[in-house]
């Protein structure tokens, strides 16, 4: 079999019902090479094998369990990533009743998580591993990028809906869209930068260990939050919202009646000013 550096003889169970042999296969079990061998065992050489027969071909082992998860985590992120940004993007859009601003939020979120997953350069294609302790290229583990999802979406959202509450409740107050944007990320920059930098230290803590899997979680979160605090949260979020305006806080009147109403800040604001004008003038 190509890619197959030894395979032992068939060796027959004590009842005689199943008979084993061992493959071992020329390169490192994370390597790709590895993972054509096991696929090639399974899809063609041992069904050939028993075609014709009532027999039944199985490979199992550790190295055979890992390519089975890695295909059903790969399978499955994009379901799991879509799910939770739709249902992050429904919160958003129940609790802050503006169209926009939840599509505006599911977005960059989305970007802050790919631009983690960028720092697999460090280990897969070696880019400044050396500094960081990597020697040579590493493979990524197949759990990794769903735990690095979980954990970066998460404390995204966080710094997301504290900067939105304080958007949101100035705009209500006030009705100026524009100030309102200034007003909140002047009394909300200092809080996220200290919280993300607390992050970035907790997580970069973990990049000294010699585990590369730990690692790998150490390094991507802590870049994530670096940037999702600087550049995506306290540049991209103001400014997206600043040219948006008014806009941002338009919801169309049937979605508006449908979605519920929730008070994110435990007691529920009314709008004044320009604003509550405009809210009368929708009311039917």
């Amino acid at each position: 079999m190509p890619g197959a550096s030894t395979v032992t003889p068939l060796t027959p169970t004590k009842d005689g019902d199943v008979l084993l042999a061992t493959v071992y296969s020329k390169e490192s079990p994370q390597s790709a090479a590895t993972t054509d061998l096991t696929n090639r065992l399974v899809d063609d050489t041992l069904p050939d094998a028993v075609s014709g027969t009532d027999a039944k071909t199985y490979v199992t082992g550790t190295t055979a369990a890992q390519v089975d998860f890695r295909d059903i985590v790969a399978s499955r992120l994009p379901l799991i990533i879509g799910v939770v940004v739709a249902l992050a993007f429904l919160i958003i859009l129940a609790v802050f009743r503006g169209l926009l601003v939840a599509v505006k939020a599911a977005v960059l979120n989305v970007l802050t998580i790919v631009a983690s997953y960028g720092v697999v350069a460090v280990f897969q294609w070696g880019w400044g591993g050396p500094a960081l302790g990597v020697s040579g290229t590493v493979p990524i583990e197949s759990y990794v990028p769903m735990m690095m999802f979980a954990i970066i979406f998460g404390l995204s959202m966080d710094y997301e809906i504290f900067l939105l509450s304080r958007v949101h409740e100035a705009w209500l107050r006030t009705g100026d869209a524009k100030a309102s944007v200034a007003h909140a990320l002047e009394i909300t920059a200092r809080v996220i930068t200290c919280a993300a930098l607390i992050m970035v230290s907790v997580f970069a803590a973990f990049i000294v260990s010699d585990n590369i899997v730990v690692k790998m979680l150490g390094l991507g979160p802590a870049v994530s939050v670096l940037i999702d605090a600087t550049v995506v949260r306290l540049l991209m979020v103001p400014a997206v919202m600043t040219l948006l305006g008014r806009h941002a806080w338009w919801t169309p009147r049937l979605l508006d009646r449908i979605l519920p109403h929730i008070d994110a800040e435990g007691e529920e604001q009314k709008p004044t000013g320009r604003r509550e004008q405009r809210e009368r003038e929708r009311a039917p």
